[in-house]
């Protein structure tokens, strides 16, 4: 099945149970607020999925903890993880079904059958906050009517039928509503599939063959991970490649809810949860000293950074030994810090894939924390590429994003060179929005948007999908100084003035990189101000990306000829409507 129609088939899953999910959130409705709902169904959805994926090992869990008692053996985690074929387990005599049977004590008996998991579990649940709304619908006589709802055969998310990964994105589908109904800020957590599959296939890059020959050992991180499904499906593309691969998780989340699940989808899949964290990854890094394989990250950004400014500040002035050493952005926008934490974290020849507005391209004037950064990156030529996405791909926003792939190990053909990838026009259009996402990334659009990579040239590249939908991705390639350059100061005598001792007056002067400072002047500034000189020592080194620019296609403008004749047509025609309206 490819891809395509493992999103279709996903698409399908996620609106079922999405919608049957928001359904039971009706039943809330005079009790909680709609911005409220998620901090019921959220958790409920959780437990109901690891009481559905317990399901079959049950009795087989209940049996082995009797006879481990009986023999008085005090540490029965391994046993009891086993016996479930999980990395969880619960022991209460209860299920959802059978808590029905006894609708005067369902509060306790709930509280019973939730304190039964084992303790990664119960640390799930107590970062829900769940008690809190435990309380609150039985006093109102909602928790019974809950619980019965998730009994339904359509509320069944037993693994068995329902994947991961289309659990994941059932659970990011249900937060995007929860968190429309409270205006959240956009793009906090989530990030389409095709999107994340794109940028999979970036990380894998030019080395496919040599990774399916060699065989996988990775350690993969995401800082800011949402419910972790870039890590699953980046986990997912490496063992398409290496069924044998031995991929480890690392991840980061500051909302504790959405970490919750993170937590949740990790124990499910089999996989470690402690490397799994909750924090500020920028004020309180849970990961200090580790390197990685690959990073794949959507961090925030148009987010103040100040609630982490104390620590990111005194961890900048650790200089070297610290993350934050280039420099530091405007406080209104911390999404470069993010960019910094993933750099410092990346191994030798580890691989990040990372998602920025376009304000990283270009904000910050030279000498800035921004123009430092990216000259950080260019001059230690580290920023492989950077692909722009169209817009309306996300599902909160609909804004210009890009890609950015780095890597501490280019290539020999690509040394000194970054290529800039516009896939603006390389897309499908969705039959339903889902939010903002009114377009997405199929597999034929994919595809195209890696031969322009691994074209690594320029050139465009034209197709026409399946469905006869023209579509385009251009690729430039360009040397890192392209993006360099100086900001002079001018001085030269005031024309204003006759006094001897009147201050010169001042400009600015942007000269490229690659341009010799006295041509540019002889060119540009001395035919108009012949006694004009550089202040040579305020003259700044600054670092731009001018994507926009770069992909610039003059249109010129029509005749004004025949806009006067289309002006004389369209008259024409409404004058012939006027006379049809009053019958002349």
């Amino acid at each position: 099945m490819s891809i395509d129609e493992k999103q279709k088939q996903t698409t399908i899953n996620i609106q079922e149970k999405a919608n049957l999910i928001w359904a039971i959130a009706d039943k809330l409705v005079g009790v909680y607020k709609p911005h409220e709902y998620g901090n019921v169904i959220l958790p409920m959805c959780v437990i109901k999925r690891f009481e559905d994926t317990l399901a079959p090992t049950r009795e087989k869990v209940l049996k082995e903890n009797k006879e481990l008692e009986e023999k008085k053996i005090e540490m029965k985690r391994g046993f009891l993880e086993r016996a479930a074929g999980q990395k969880f387990y619960n022991l209460s005599r209860f299920t959802f079904e059978t808590l029905l049977a006894d609708a005067d004590n369902i509060k306790d008996n709930f509280e019973s059958y939730l304190n039964h998991f084992s303790e990664n579990v119960i640390d799930i649940i107590h970062r829900m906050e769940f008690q809190k709304e435990i309380d609150k619908m039985a006093d109102a006589g909602l928790l019974y009517l809950v619980i019965k709802e998730f009994c339904t055969t359509k509320a069944y998310l037993g693994a068995d039928k329902v994947s991961s990964v289309d659990m994941g994105y059932i659970f990011e589908e249900l937060v995007r509503k929860f968190s429309e109904s409270y205006d959240e800020q956009a793009g906090a957590h989530f990030t389409a599939r095709d999107i994340i599959n794109l940028m999979a296939e970036l990380l894998v890059g030019d080395d496919e063959e040599r990774l399916e020959e060699e065989g996988i050992t990775a350690t993969i991180y995401d800082m800011a991970m949402g419910t972790s499904q870039m890590l699953s499906c980046l986990t997912d593309r490496l063992l398409q490649m290496d069924p044998e691969a031995e991929v480890t998780s690392y991840g980061q989340e500051l909302n504790n809810q959405t970490f919750a699940i993170a937590k949740a989808d990790t124990l499910i899949r089999g996989g470690n949860a402690d490397n799994m964290r909750q924090g500020d990854t920028l004020g309180d890094d849970q990961f200090s000293g580790y390197k990685f394989d690959y990073i794949i990250s959507n961090p925030p950004f148009g987010i103040e950074w100040k609630p982490s400014r104390e620590k990111v500040e005194e961890e900048h002035r650790l200089g070297g030994a610290g993350r934050f050493e280039p420099g530091l952005p405007a406080i209104g926008d911390g999404q470069m810090l993010f960019l910094l934490n993933g750099l410092a974290k990346l191994k030798d020849e580890g691989r990040m894939a990372i998602i920025q507005n376009g304000s990283s391209l270009f904000k910050g004037d030279a000498g800035s924390g921004e123009s430092n950064i990216r000259g950080y990156l260019l001059d230690h030529d580290w920023l492989e590429a950077i692909v722009q996405l169209p817009n309306d791909l996300f599902y909160n926003t609909g804004i210009a994003t890009y890609v950015w792939v780095i890597t501490r190990n280019k290539s020999a053909e690509r040394q000194g060179k970054v290529q800039l990838i516009d896939a603006s026009q390389c897309f499908v259009k969705r039959r339903k929005p889902l939010g903002n996402k009114r377009v997405e990334i199929s597999d034929f659009c994919r595809n195209l948007i890696m031969q322009a990579y691994h074209g690594f040239n320029d050139f465009l590249y034209e197709a026409t999908t399946p469905d006869g939908v023209d579509i385009h991705v251009e690729s430039k390639v360009k040397d890192n100084e392209d993006f360099k350059f100086r900001k002079v100061t001018v001085e030269f005598p005031s024309d204003k003035q006759t006094d001897k001792k009147a201050k010169p007056e001042k400009d600015t002067e942007i000269i490229p990189w690659k341009e010799e400072v006295q041509a540019y002047m002889e060119k540009n500034v001395l035919p108009f101000q012949p006694k004009a000189k550089i202040v040579e020592k305020q003259t700044k080194i600054g670092y731009e990306i001018p994507f926009t620019r770069e992909f610039y296609k003059y249109v010129p403008l029509e005749a004004s000829e025949k806009i006067f004749a289309h002006l004389k047509e369209l008259e024409a025609k409404e004058t012939e409507l006027m006379n049809k309206i009053l019958r002349r």
